[in-house]
């Protein structure tokens, strides 16, 4: 997910959390977010050096 895509799912969950009151949502809801693209992005870079140590 690129960074564009990741601030308006923030946006739009924050627009949603705002309307319901769930103020706390928002901020776990983005600390989970931001972990998942943490971890997206290792796994990418793995699969990167394991494609260019054995394929390539």
């Amino acid at each position: 997910m690129n960074k564009t895509m990741f601030f308006i799912w923030i946006i739009g969950i924050a627009i949603i959390a705002f309307f319901t009151g769930e103020i706390a949502t928002v901020m776990m809801l983005y600390l989970i977010l931001l972990a998942l693209q943490g971890i997206h992005l290792t796994i990418k870079e793995f699969y990167a050096d394991w494609r260019n140590r054995h394929l390539g």
